[in-house]
This record gives C-alpha cells, sequence and structure tokens, in this order.
C-alpha cells in the first residue's frame, strides 16, 4: 500500500528579509576582517528566524566554518551548555588541528563543555570556577578563528538554561580578537516581564558591541510569494487577503493555513492558536498521532531506537508512523540523522499541551524505564541529565530523588551551578515524598568546601570531613550543597533563603559547628548582596566555634574574620585571628586555609611596619601555591604581593610581578584577580611615570571583572589619571563609577580613603574649599585604622596643599588654623617606617608650612631628596616646583640657577606625562621670575599677562579682582561706580571667557594664575 502523499509546506523560494541579510553578511565580512562580530536575532514564534538562519548559514559556509547549536526545549532539565556542546563538537569536526591546538593544556577544563575531550578534571569549586570555564571558552574560540572564519550560531536563546545564558554573556562582553561571528537567536514573544532571558538581554543592549536584529511579519506582498512558493502556482489574490488577515503575516501561520487550505481542513477552523497548530496533526493516521505525542514529551530530538523502545508499535508499523508524520511536515529528520524532532517547536508546544496529566506522566515512566533498561539509547554525556529529567516528571519520588542528585552532580563538575541548584531545590521538594528507605541509602557524593559531618561522629573522634560511604545523606546536607551552588552560580537571593531556611532547622536541632558553617556562608551572601559588610554573621560564626576543639571549620572562621578585619580594622584582634588560623589549619591539614590566613598575616606584618618579615612570608605563599596547583590562593598573592610592594614604594618590582601574574590569570581563567592585578598594575605604572599605560591597563580592568568592586578600583585610577592631567570632569565621571561599583554597603579604608584623596582633589581644582574640608574631616573623623598609612598620607598631603594653594582666598580663611591643627594631629598618627611613607610625611608638613606662608628650601630640600631615592617621577617633579618656588622667594643669583634648572626638570617630566596643572604651574612661574628654561639661547621671557591671554578686559580684570576678594554684583557695583546688573554682566562675561561655571571656580583660578598679588585680596 503507498504511503501518504508528502505535503509541501515550507516555501523553496527565500522570502523577503534582504536587509536582514545584508546586516548579518556585513557582520560576516567585518569578522573575516579580524573585528569580532556579536548579533541577537529577536521575533515572534513562526515568523522566520530559523529559515534565516539557514539561508545565512548556507551563504556563510563559503567563506567561514559554520558551527551550529541549539538550545534544548526542556530548559534546565537537559544537558547545561548544551547548544554550546553542540556548536563546539561541530567546529571541533571541521577543524580538528586548529581545535586541538587551541585547546592543549586545558582539555581537562573545557571537558566540562565538550565531553568529546575526555573526563573532565575534579578541579576546584569555587565563586570563580564558572568564570575560569568562560575565560578558556573564550580563549579557545579566538585562536580557533584567528586564521579560520568561524561563525558560531545559537538557536532558541529563550530555552536557554541559566549557564548558557552566563556563557553568551561573557563571550558578547570579552571576545576583542579572532575571525569570529557569534549570532544568537530567540524569541521575542516568550520574553515577560519574568522571563530569565530578559535581564539578560537588557544587559546586552547597553553593550556597543551587540547588533540586535528584530525579524518583522511579512507584509501582504510578502505573503503572497510564499504562498506562490508553497502551491509552486500563483495563488488567488482573495485567498492571499484572507490568509494575510488571519495570519497576520506569521510565516509559519502562513504555511499551515496555505496547506490546511490546498487539503481542504480549513472549514470550521478555529481562531484559536493551537487548534490551527494542531489541525494537521489530526489528519495524521492514529499511529501517527501516537508517535507524535511520543515524540512531543521525549525532548527537543527524540532518538529513533528510543521511540522503538517507548512507542509500543511494532517496528513496521513505526516506521509508517513516522513516514506519515514526516510527509506531512509535523516531523523532520535530525540533523544527526538518528533521531526524529518536530519541524517547529509550536508544533511540539501544542502536541506537548495536549496531553493529559496522566498521559504525560506515564510517558515519561516509559522514557525512564527505556533508558534505565538500555542506557544506550540516549547519548552518554546527556544519560543522566535526560533520566533525571523522565524520573520527576513521571511523578515517582522514590525514583527521582537518587536520579536528580545524580544529576545534580553531572551539573557541578560542569560548573553548571545555577543547574546544579535547581536541581537540588528538585531534590528537596522530593525529599519527604521518597521512601525512608531510598533516603537512607544515599550518601553525600563529596564534601562541600569544609561543611562539618553530623555531630555523633565528631563526638566519635572525626575533626572534618567524615566517611561519605557510612554517612547518610541528609535534608540539611542538601541545604547546604544548595546553599554553595547558588553563591557560586549567583543565585544568592534563592541561596540567602536557603540558609535561613537551615539556620532555624539548627535553632531546633543545635550543632554549634554546622551552625557556625552556614553563618559563614550567610556572611558571604550577604556581602555579595551589597545588603551589608557580613560581619553581624561572621561575628556569630565566631562566638558559636569559641572553645570547640579544632577543625575545618574552626579554621576557616579564623581565617575569614582575620581577612576581614584586615580590610575593616586592621589592628591586633587581626593579627591574633590570623595566627591561630595558620595554627588550626595546620592541626587539621587543611591546607588551602593555612595558605590563605599566612597571605593575610603577611598583609598584616606589611602594614604594621615589619614590612620586610611580611613581604618574605608573601612571597614564600606564592611560590608554595604555584607549586602545590592551589590556583585561587596563588591568584590572591599575584594580587596582595604587588600590592605591599607598591605600598611601600617598589613599584618597579611590583609591576614585574603583576605583570607575570596577569599572565597566570588569564592562563587559569580568574577574572576577578586579574581585574585586581590590572588596577594594581596601573597603579604601579602611575607611581613611574608611565601613563599612557597606566590608563590602559585601568581601562581594562574595568571591563575584565566578574564582580563590580575590581571595576571600581579601575575607575579609581582612571580618576585618579584625570585628576594629575587636569581633566577635572573626566575625574568626577569616574570618581562616581567608582563609588557606583563599590557602593555603601561595606566600607573599608582601602576604598573610602583614595576615593577621598581624589574627591578632595576635584573640589580644590575647582574652587571648591569647603566640599574639600569636608571630604577631608569625613576621613579625619572616621579616623585611620592602624595600618593604613599607604592610603592616609597621600590623603593628608592632598588636603594640605589644597590649604596651601588657597591661603590667599577670602572663602579658605575661616577655619584654615583648625584644619591646619587636624592635619598636623592626624600626621603624627601615622606610620613612617618605610622610606615612601617618610617622604609623605616631610611633603605633608612642608606644605602645612606652605599653607600658613613660612615655607622655606630647608623645608622642601629634604622632601626632594627624599623622592630622588624612590622611582616616582611625578612626585618628584611636583617637589621640585615647590622647591624652586621657594629658593626664588629667597633671591640671589645662587638660587635662580638651582631653580631654573629644578623647573627645566619638572617641566619635561609635566610634558612627557601630560601632567597639564603642574606644566602650567611651572610655565607661569618661570614667567612670573623671568627665568628662560630652554638651553637655547634666546631672549629673556617678557613678564606674561595671564589675563589678556584670556581675553579679559581691563574693567572684567577688576570685576574679577573683587569677585576673589569675595564681593557681592552689589559691593562691587559700589566700588567700581557701576549699577548690580552691569556688574552681573561683568560676572557672567568673566565666568565664559574663564570656562568655569561659578564664582568659587573663577576665584580659585584667578588665584592658581597668580592674576592678583596676594595683598590685594582683603576684604
Amino acid at each position: 500500500m503507498l504511503g501518504p502523499v508528502e505535503t509541501r509546506s515550507v516555501s523553496p523560494v527565500f522570502v523577503g528579509r534582504a536587509d536582514e541579510l545584508h546586516t548579518l553578511n556585513g557582520a560576516l565580512a567585518r569578522a573575516r576582517a579580524g573585528e569580532p562580530q556579536a548579533l541577537l536575532l529577536g521575533g515572534e514564534a513562526g515568523v522566520g528566524k530559523t529559515r534565516l538562519v539557514e539561508e545565512f548559514a548556507a551563504a556563510a559556509g563559503r567563506h567561514a566554518v559554520v558551527a551550529v547549536g541549539g538550545c534544548v526545549e526542556i530548559g534546565a532539565d537537559g544537558l547545561p551548555f548544551a547548544p554550546f556542546s553542540t556548536a563546539l563538537r561541530a567546529l571541533r569536526d571541521a577543524l580538528p588541528e586548529e581545535f586541538a591546538a587551541a585547546a592543549r593544556g586545558q582539555e581537562e577544563e573545557l571537558a566540562r563543555l565538550l565531553p568529546d575531550l575526555g573526563e573532565a578534571g575534579a578541579g576546584r569549586h569555587d565563586e570563580q570556577g564558572m568564570a575560569r570555564l568562560f575565560e578558556l571558552t573564550a580563549r579557545l574560540l579566538e585562536r580557533v578563528a584567528a586564521e579560520q572564519p568561524v561563525a558560531l550560531v545559537l538557536e532558541d536563546l529563550h530555552w536557554a538554561d541559566a549557564s548558557t545564558r552566563h556563557l553568551l554573556a561573557y563571550l558578547f562582553r570579552t571576545l576583542r580578537a579572532g575571525r569570529l561571528l557569534v549570532l544568537a537567536s530567540y524569541r521575542s514573544d516568550d520574553i515577560h516581564r519574568r522571563h530569565p532571558l530578559r535581564p539578560l538581554l537588557a544587559e546586552l543592549d547597553r553593550l556597543r558591541t551587540v547588533r540586535r536584529i528584530e525579524l518583522a511579519r511579512f507584509t501582504r506582498e510578502e505573503v503572497g510569494r510564499q504562498i506562490a512558493g508553497i502551491l509552486a502556482a500563483e495563488p488567488d489574490p482573495a485567498r492571499v487577503d484572507e490568509i494575510f488577515e488571519r495570519s497576520d503575516g506569521n510565516a509559519f501561520f502562513v504555511e499551515e493555513l496555505a496547506v490546511s487550505d490546498c487539503e481542504g481542513n480549513c472549514t470550521g477552523l478555529t481562531d484559536s492558536l493551537r487548534d490551527l497548530l494542531l489541525v494537521r496533526v489530526e489528519t495524521l493516521p492514529e499511529s501517527a498521532q501516537r508517535v507524535a505525542r511520543v515524540v512531543a514529551e521525549g525532548g527537543s530530538t527524540v532518538e529513533y531506537r528510543l521511540i522503538v523502545a517507548v512507542a509500543g508499535l511494532t517496528e513496521d508499523d513505526l516506521i509508517e508512523a513516522l513516514r506519515a508524520a514526516v510527509g506531512a511536515n509535523i516531523l523532520t529528520v535530525a540533523q544527526a540523522g538518528d533521531g526524529y524532532r518536530f519541524r517547529h517547536s509550536l508544533v511540539r508546544e501544542a502536541v506537548a499541551d495536549d496531553l493529559l496529566p496522566g498521559e504525560r506522566s506515564r510517558l515519561n515512566r516509559r522514557y525512564a524505564e527505556a533508558v534505565e533498561a538500555d542506557p544506550t539509547l540516549v547519548p552518554a554525556d546527556a544519560r543522566v541529565m535526560r533520566l533525571a529529567s523522565y524520573w520527576y516528571h513521571a511523578r515517582d519520588a522514590a525514583k527521582a530523588l537518587p536520579a536528580v542528585l545524580a544529576a545534580s552532580v553531572v551539573a557541578r563538575r560542569r560548573h553548571a551551578y545555577t543547574e546544579q541548584l535547581g536541581l537540588l531545590e528538585r531534590a528537596m521538594e522530593l525529599w519527604d515524598s521518597a521512601p525512608e528507605e531510598v533516603r537512607s541509602a544515599l550518601r553525600p557524593v563529596d564534601c562541600i568546601e569544609v561543611y562539618p559531618p553530623p555531630l555523633p561522629e565528631r563526638r566519635g573522634g572525626t575533626t572534618s570531613g567524615g566517611d561519605t560511604a557510612t554517612t547518610p545523606l541528609s535534608y540539611l546536607d542538601l541545604m547546604a550543597e544548595a546553599a554553595v551552588a547558588g553563591r557560586f552560580g549567583g543565585e544568592r537571593e534563592r541561596a540567602l533563603k536557603i540558609t535561613k531556611r537551615a539556620l532555624r532547622l539548627l535553632d531546633d536541632d543545635p550543632d554549634p559547628l554546622r551552625a557556625a558553617w552556614f553563618w559563614v556562608q550567610r556572611s558571604r551572601l550577604v556581602q555579595a548582596q551589597a545588603r551589608g559588610d557580613g560581619w553581624q554573621a561572621l561575628a556569630t560564626a565566631q562566638d558559636l566555634v569559641r572553645g570547640l576543639p579544632p577543625s575545618e571549620v574552626h579554621a576557616e572562621v579564623l581565617a575569614l574574620v582575620a581577612n576581614w578585619s584586615m580590610l575593616h580594622r586592621p589592628g591586633p584582634e587581626a593579627f591574633a585571628a590570623a595566627e591561630r588560623a595558620v595554627e588550626y589549619a595546620r592541626m587539621v591539614g587543611a591546607r588551602d586555609i593555612e595558605l590563605h590566613a599566612r597571605l593575610t598575616l603577611g598583609v598584616l606584618k606589611v602594614d604594621s611596619g615589619d614590612y620586610e618579615t611580611g613581604l618574605a612570608e608573601m612571597r614564600q605563599v606564592l611560590r608554595d601555591t604555584l607549586a602545590e596547583g592551589v590556583h585561587d590562593v596563588a591568584g590572591r598573592a599575584y594580587v596582595n604581593l604587588p600590592s605591599e610592594l607598591q605600598s611601600v614604594g617598589r613599584s618597579r618590582e611590583a609591576a614585574s610581578l603583576l605583570r607575570e601574574g596577569i599572565a597566570f590569570a588569564r592562563e587559569y581563567g580568574l577574572m576577578d584577580s586579574e581585574a585586581w592585578m590590572r588596577g594594581n598594575l596601573s597603579a604601579a605604572l602611575y607611581a613611574l611615570g608611565q601613563w599612557t599605560e597606566a590608563a590602559e591597563t585601568a581601562t581594562h580592568a574595568t571591563g575584565v571583572g566578574h564582580s563590580a568592586k575590581p571595576r571600581g578600583a579601575g575607575a579609581l585610577r582612571l580618576a585618579h589619571l584625570a585628576l594629575a592631567r587636569g581633566d577635572l570632569a573626566e575625574a568626577g565621571r569616574q570618581l562616581a563609577a567608582a563609588r557606583g561599583h563599590w557602593g555603601t554597603h561595606d566600607p573599608m579604608p582601602q576604598q573610602s580613603l583614595p576615593l577621598a584623596r581624589v574627591a578632595l582633589g576635584v573640589a580644590a581644582e575647582e574652587g571648591r574649599i569647603d566640599d574639600a574640608r569636608a571630604e577631608l574631616l569625613r576621613a579625619l573623623d572616621a579616623g585611620f585604622p592602624p595600618g593604613t598609612q599607604r592610603y592616609g598620607w597621600p590623603l593628608l598631603r592632598a588636603a594640605a596643599t589644597a590649604e596651601a594653594e588657597t591661603r590667599a582666598l577670602p572663602a579658605g580663611r575661616a577655619g584654615r588654623t583648625e584644619i591646619l591643627d587636624r592635619l598636623r594631629e592626624a600626621a603624627r598618627s601615622l606610620a613612617t617606617g618605610a622610606p615612601l611613607w617618610q617622604a609623605y610625611d616631610l611633603w605633608t608638613r612642608a606644605e602645612l608650612r606652605r599653607a600658613e606662608a613660612t615655607d622655606t628650601p630647608d623645608d622642601w630640600s629634604p622632601v626632594v631628596t627624599a623622592f630622588e631615592c624612590l622611582d616616582r617621577p611625578y612626585e618628584l617633579a611636583r617637589v621640585r616646583h615647590r622647591l624652586a618656588a621657594a629658593l626664588l622667594a629667597v633671591g640671589g643669583d645662587e638660587e635662580r640657577e638651582r631653580a631654573t634648572e629644578l623647573l627645566r626638570l619638572a617641566a619635561a617630566v609635566a610634558a612627557h606625562l601630560d601632567a597639564r596643572s603642574l606644566a602650567d604651574a611651572v610655565t607661569r612661574l618661570a614667567q612670573r621670575a623671568r627665568l628662560i628654561l630652554t638651553r637655547a639661547a634666546g631672549a629673556a621671557l617678557a613678564p606674561a599677562d595671564p589675563a589678556e591671554a584670556l581675553g579679559l578686559t581691563s574693567r572684567e580684570r577688576d570685576v574679577l579682582r573683587l569677585v576673589s576678594a569675595g564681593r557681592t554684583n552689589r559691593q562691587i557695583a559700589e566700588e567700581l561706580f557701576i549699577s548690580p546688573k552691569t556688574a552681573s554682566v561683568h560676572v557672567s562675561n568673566i565666568l565664559g571667557k574663564l570656562g568655569v561655571s561659578g564664582r568659587g571656580e573663577a576665584a580659585a583660578m584667578a588665584h592658581r594664575l597668580e592674576l592678583f598679588p596676594a595683598e590685594t585680596l582683603t576684604v
């Protein structure tokens, strides 16, 4: 008997989309030229996204390797990173040699995405694990696409698991090299307010490197061309009008209506979307409908052998049923040729939605039983996840609980922590429904960080860990694993709720060590959620472990307390906690905790003044971590050790170590560590006078970090550079960015003091002396904790300089004595043990004397000598300028000759660095003293008139002198015998010519340019 006649529902003619294809082809051309491209293709279901992608891929295949991966419709139930796994497999098949070379040395880690590379390594599980995998993936793609253009296409992003979404966002943010195009499509009408893809789309819209294409519905003309292609004949115009009206230009609905019309099925067709999608399914033979229902519940693609096992038909009947479904364009053969899928997901969803509840659970049970009986029915890398999904939807808690837990382990090994969390939440949901004998047979798979064993085991002498072969899994164990998975995967709100529930359970059944562990998690989550500094939770954990025998939890609590105190309140308590953490960690064999605590102890020693001992300890920790492969602690050492070297003035040594550390961080995907290192490298380069590279490095730091705080450090470095270069607007923007990244929830001196220093500098340069003093007073009132001299000295020096620069301004006279007294008092409290700190001490004291107009060359000569011993050209140039001014004030030929040489040196540095404020100050001082700074012969400099250079008239000069003296418009009018309105006009003109926004800034500029002798600025 002949089978059903095949129905053609897809037009062989590609209709419309010329603009979209032009955009895609243009992006491919740019990618081929070496400029990576990122595109999003959105459109409602059925509008033609897949057809457009197919047309583009077919054409692109002539110039590039096209690797396609699709998100599976079962979302979180599917294999994490499924579209990337599929696309990378295709890329590996197409370019085996290039792929192998690009992945060399990182196969174990990349196997989490592509199991074909081998067994994924055990690795470390931490908050940077996912970021490490993402970085390695990005570098892999860049290397593969270094010579051969690659188009990576990811379809149906609306079904993507969270890990896939995170990886795609990371690629779109960080790809900077390679002949690579990444195209992701999604169904826009599915993106409701709470859809998980919505925040990602909003984030990607803010990236200038990402282009979004929205696919519109067909016009009436395009619908006519589509129908003509389907029918292979010109359609009746009236019928085109009817189909266009009913389909509203949706390409898939046009197909369904055209075919239904052709087959005579339109009579009585309702306007219901589901009915429209089901109408042709219901015309199939019953056996074909049955197979369609089986495939609809099996997943995105269902293997043929699995359909045989589940459908309950003889193989001959099954083949006939499949032939009918394929011939009607309901099902299609999967790309790999070993299974079947629905031609369009809308039809699959309609068929699945039409299943009865009992029918759905029965089908899932049959799928699960088939896979358990013959695991080869599904690919090995998807088997565990598929089985967990089938048993869960079969509503069999006894079978689903162990299956879901096994799937959670697979997700964890792939660093798919968000999927792991979802599976663990399912396990918690199933826990009470599962029989006791099933629960008692479950065992923990591995230890969760330093999570302690049950209390009875500890009483038997175990200090940490536990025998997982004999220890039954408990509900609290599930909560612990889920809390960590949420923290690692960025689902902190869910994790926080889990820790709250766990602590409530522990109130009813006390276990101090486990309670302390959950309080530690809470502390970390509170900080990560920007809800506080985490100290209250950490202090609670410390109280809980006090008096208990040494354990890993105890050691970790002490190490975290020491690190928190180092950052927030350094002092004797931090020292004691760090020393005890090292001792306890050694007693229980917790090597990672010991290394962390030793690193903290080294920082505390440097900051206390015992810097040689502290630096030696930190160097040893770095050597140990590199030798033992403890990459996360090594990453921290590469951040902290150069930072401490920089704090004592060893910037060149710090810069060398930081470059080594950045290479290490990139190799192992330590993105936050790399961002911190780049921020620190920018600071070292700034000190060394390499400002162009410092700016580039800081800019990179603001984009590479996974977390906000290291990006804040990069923004602060950019603010500092802009201030030194006289770009006050940019300094203000970057200062605001740094504050935004750091927030106000977790203040610490290493952030608040440098922020205050830049904010004070900007305010002083803009003539806002009251605002500058307010920044200083807030810092002084908060106090300088022990060990914060590296941040305190630059702030005090900047404040003293601001007071000296504004000593002649009337606005600054009130309260100046009190400010100078407080500065001297604060300076006496800061350590001066390192040469750099001593140099800042001398500089600050010299500026304080200048603020009182009592400074002499004897004050500035020791400052210059101190900075000549340090590798800091900008600071040396500044103090040379100050010494030159003091020498010129004394007078004498010898002093003038020495001042000339000092100013020449300062001018050369200012020009090299583009330090405009310093360059202007040097030029003005030389002009006022009539010094020639160039060595070429020439006439003496004529006295410069800055007011004339600014275009000020004689009358405007008089008005500016009175503005600088603090006069109001009425007072100016009375003194100059003009009307207040005329005075107001003059003031407005002056502000415009000076390029300032207010009278205070105008007065500050007049003083800085020394337009009027100081004695004339009296009230």
